[in-house]
């Protein structure tokens, strides 16, 4: 199915001579089948007549071209953040409002999205296949010397990291925080798109590049102060704007925890799998070797799309919307699937019995239901609020709503008592609404020792994990 919809996001400075002729070439830009275009442009605080030409032609086209104003000129950044709060499309490209760059090239830059390979693509003006303007040396070396210290500190190897054409999925743009006012705009959207691992593609631009008398605005001062940005976000961890995402993609990182808990439940897990709540994936790519179909399922849009391109090459994948509560949802799979995980879910759901009740319409005869929850509500704290749970488990509580749901219960296994300290320690005295990323990845360095230790440690466990058979 194609996307229905591109945000176009313009920000727009004391352009009047190139305004008019920028909206009409994007309005006539080509775009993949079926897929609309809305137009967002941003008059930061313009001086001379851009913010009335573009209101005037946006009088003519009402449902495609919205216009807003800055007050003051705040700057590239703080202008692209206005428009990302206002994007509706699927896809957001950023289209500079001089005559740099060709909107003729939309449809070239989309391709990798729309085809789910991508969560991002870089036009790039240094991979050269079509036109390019021949300008300034050093305006080439300072843009190469940045590309290059962004992609260390990134980890990438981007070509062109101040390119204007960069297209996102609109959804994972809007979680990103930010604040850069100027063009370090370009390199804090980088990098934290870098940090977040996400699949970024680069394709190949043309550039109409304009000279300083023509009204080229970046300079050497803006160089500069890239630098400075870059060291700024070299080592942020701000990444998500909300929390439980945040804790999701700390978690991204523990393979070895990963590992871990899909080496508990394995032995337990068929041959046609349905996860629930499978987020980003972190369970997933781990158990779905040798499965012969592995249906992943989430309510959030933006987690299964980074599922879809994160698997995408994995042919017995098939990425579903499905709501825990809701039986239409389940009605897909009724009576098909030999397992159904769901791990950390049950607890986000004020309605756990209808949970319960849906998976066992899932489950074949003889089938499994694989259900981790957090245990003991003795040490909910602030990382539970955060994370969105209602409540902890006890051994005799899952057990009873296990078999209210028409399951029998063949076992209640206990995982991961050596983070129990820590979570007491970070949800009920220090009060903490994530995880910290370092913690986490020291934490699974040492994963091969907490296996051989866990079970005698004398506290009792993180989670629990009821395996339940549907007779």
């Amino acid at each position: 199915m194609q996307p229905s919809r591109l945000s176009v996001l313009i920000p727009l400075f004391n352009e009047e001579e190139f305004i008019a002729p920028l909206l009409a070439r994007v309005l006539a830009a080509p775009l993949p089948e079926g897929m609309e275009r809305e137009i967002i442009v941003v008059d930061d605080g313009s001086t001379d007549g851009s913010g009335d030409i573009a209101a005037e032609i946006a009088s003519q086209y009402p449902e495609i071209i919205r216009v807003v104003r800055h007050e003051k000129n705040r700057g590239k950044g703080a202008a692209i953040r206005t428009a990302i709060e206002l994007a509706t499309g699927e896809f957001s490209i950023i289209q500079d409002s001089d005559l740099e760059y060709d909107p003729q090239e939309y449809r070239h830059v989309l391709h990798p999205l729309v085809e789910g390979k991508a969560d991002a693509v870089y036009g790039s003006r240094f991979m050269i296949v079509g036109e390019r303007r021949v300008l300034y040396f050093w305006h080439s070396v300072a843009n190469g010397f940045l590309t290059t210290m962004c992609n260390v500190v990134a980890d990438l190897n981007l070509t062109d990291v101040e390119t204007c054409y960069k297209a996102f999925r609109t959804s994972f743009l809007k979680s990103i925080p930010l604040h850069s006012d100027r063009f370090g705009i370009e390199i804090e959207l980088t990098i934290k798109t870098a940090k977040r691992k996400v699949r970024i593609y680069e394709t190949p631009i043309s550039y109409h590049g304009r000279t300083y008398e023509e009204g080229k605005k970046i300079g050497m001062k803006d160089a500069i102060a890239a630098l400075f940005v870059i060291l700024r976000y070299a080592f942020t961890n701000e990444l998500y704007k909300d929390s439980g995402p945040d804790i999701l993609h700390a978690l991204s990182h523990a393979n070895r925890f990963n590992r871990w808990m899909a080496d508990t439940i394995r032995p337990y897990v068929g041959s046609r799998v349905l996860e629930i709540g499978a987020g980003i994936g972190n369970l997933t790519r781990v158990l779905i070797p040798h499965v012969k179909c592995y249906v992943a399922t989430d309510l959030d849009a933006e987690h299964m799309a980074r599922l879809t391109t994160r698997l995408q090459h994995r042919p017995n994948l098939k990425v579903r919307y499905c709501d825990l509560t809701d039986p239409a949802d389940f009605s897909e799979f009724a009576g098909t699937m030999d397992s159904v995980i769901c791990l950390n879910v049950l607890e986000h759901v004020e309605d756990d019995h209808m949970g319960l009740h849906n998976i066992h319409t899932a489950l074949a005869p003889g089938g499994r239901a694989i259900v981790l929850v957090p245990h003991d509500q003795a040490i909910y704290g602030t990382l539970d609020s955060a994370l969105g749970h209602f409540r902890r488990y006890s051994h005799q509580e899952l057990k009873t709503k296990m078999e209210k749901a028409g399951f029998r219960v063949e076992t209640i296994l206990e995982f991961n008592r050596i983070s129990r300290p820590g979570w007491y320690v970070s949800g009920r005295v220090m009060r903490r609404t994530t995880l910290d990323p370092m913690q986490m990845k020291l934490f699974d360095k040492m994963v091969w020792l907490w296996r051989k230790i866990d079970r005698y440690l004398p506290w009792p466990p993180t989670s629990i994990i009821g395996i339940g058979v549907k007779t």
